[in-house]
């Protein structure tokens, strides 16, 4: 009994010493941000501001150079020389839904048949993952919970990235259904001679009219005022023909993406956003004219094409962006590598967006538009969620991207992770010898 009760309180101190940090308490006293560089995240830029919040909420965001406040019991922090940026929102997200990909009881991404509007990614979203600490310190401070597989996956919730449970971490329930487009194209990935062969896809027309006979049905259940029975799938479908959800097309192909949206407005749905788009170039006028928003894919790849330009996918949110079409960046369902996010911003400036901070808006308000969550967050403006962040140099930059403090509905952050602890570890051990 006594060895049994020492190896539980010795797993017990392991298993403490690895876990992430509580989330934060409550704001309890206005806090001004002093003299940083304030990224508005709207396109505008205050080289000396000062960022004022009270429970929770932005109350004044002003030019220090100009404006006098007055800072009697307010905590105040001197950010000179720094950056401060609203929180970066991560789209199409599978973080704290999976943790260890090679671990199938820490993945629930996805359940199991092709027609799931019913499915919620929210009630699976796990706030102890080990990963949602590290993606907080390079400034992604939201996440949208979202389903995978099938061909109707369920909906996703937009999750701050601190809380006790789903409840407390919940930014947005139920933002948007998922639909994988059945594409016209298959591709099979050989992984003896790691080739990839390119087929009609010959499922394509039993799913498209799967999909056809569903959402018919859809619409006119919708159009029911108290339908009895209650259908549960058809239930959750009901935002999509009234506005209050989007429908996430899952599209990659030129093709693919004019039929999916032609598709989803003959159903009657009233918001459409493309996700992935790797032709999206090839669609510019037709997205233009159905006011169609694009979240992107990964960046960081090669073209899909053999003769496509290498540098295309790096062009593609500039090429879009002047085009007038509202962008959206994305890691497309990775989990793992979501901390990289600013990152696909800074690559996006370089390679043809017209100014840094139209980059910038592709992690912030653009992506807040799109999701419908521009009302709380997504810029530094009075009235709105005090979600930001302060980086010692510009966030968009790896070699610059030190986040140094966290505020998250005006709750200050700690900024532990695995990643530290993991360096502190390696780094004593290397400095005893």
């Amino acid at each position: 009994m006594k060895k049994t009760l020492s190896i539980l309180f010795s797993l017990a101190a392991l298993t403490s010493f690895g876990q992430n940090p509580a989330p934060a308490k409550p704001q309890t006293k206005a806090i001004a941000l002093m003299g940083g560089v304030v990224h508005i995240g709207n396109g505008q830029v205050i080289p000396n501001g000062v960022v004022l919040f009270d429970k929770g909420v932005i109350t004044n965001v002003v030019d220090g150079t100009t404006v006098r406040l007055n800072l009697n019991d307010v905590e105040v922090i001197d950010v000179s020389g720094k950056h401060v940026y609203p929180g970066f929102i991560s789209p199409v997200s599978t973080v704290g839904l999976q943790e260890t990909g090679a671990v199938r009881a820490t993945v629930d991404k996805q359940e199991i048949g092709n027609l799931n509007p019913h499915i919620r990614a929210l009630i699976a979203y796990n706030t102890d993952s080990e990963i949602i600490p590290t993606i907080r310190n390079n400034g992604v401070l939201f996440s949208q919970a979202t389903p995978q597989g099938g061909t109707i996956s369920g909906s996703s919730s937009v999750m701050m990235s601190d809380g006790w449970n789903w409840e407390d971490a919940v930014l947005k329930k139920d933002d948007g259904l998922w639909l994988n487009w059945p594409a016209y194209f298959s591709r099979d990935f050989n992984l003896e001679d790691f080739s990839t062969v390119v087929r009609k896809n010959e499922r394509r027309e039993a799913a498209i009219a799967a999909l056809q006979a569903t959402f018919a049905d859809a619409r006119a259940y919708a159009a029911l005022a108290n339908p009895t029975p209650m259908n549960l799938k058809l239930e959750a479908m009901k935002g999509l023909f009234s506005g209050k959800q989007n429908l996430y097309i899952r599209a990659n192909n030129g093709k693919d993406i004019i039929e999916s949206v032609r598709f989803a407005k003959g159903a009657g749905v009233q918001k459409v956003v493309i996700v992935g788009g790797e032709d999206a170039h090839r669609a510019i006028t037709f997205l233009k004219e159905n006011n169609v928003p694009v979240i992107l894919g990964e960046m960081h790849r090669l073209p899909t094409r053999e003769d496509e330009d290498v540098d295309l996918p790096y062009r593609l949110p500039g090429i879009l962006q002047k085009a007038g079409i509202l962008v959206g960046l994305s890691y497309a369902d990775e989990w793992w590598r979501t901390r990289n996010l600013p990152f696909q911003a800074g690559t996006a400036a370089g390679f043809g967006v017209t100014e840094r901070e139209e980059a910038l808006k592709m992690v912030t308000s653009n992506t807040a538009k799109i999701l419908g969550i521009d009302n709380l967050v997504g810029t530094l403006e009075k009235g709105k969620q005090a979600t930001l962040f302060v980086s010692a140099g510009d966030a968009l930059d790896m070699r610059t991207n030190v986040i140094e403090k966290v505020f998250i509905q005006g709750r200050k952050v700690d900024l532990d992770d695995r990643h530290k602890r993991l360096y502190r570890t390696y780094k004593d051990k290397y400095e005893q010898k």
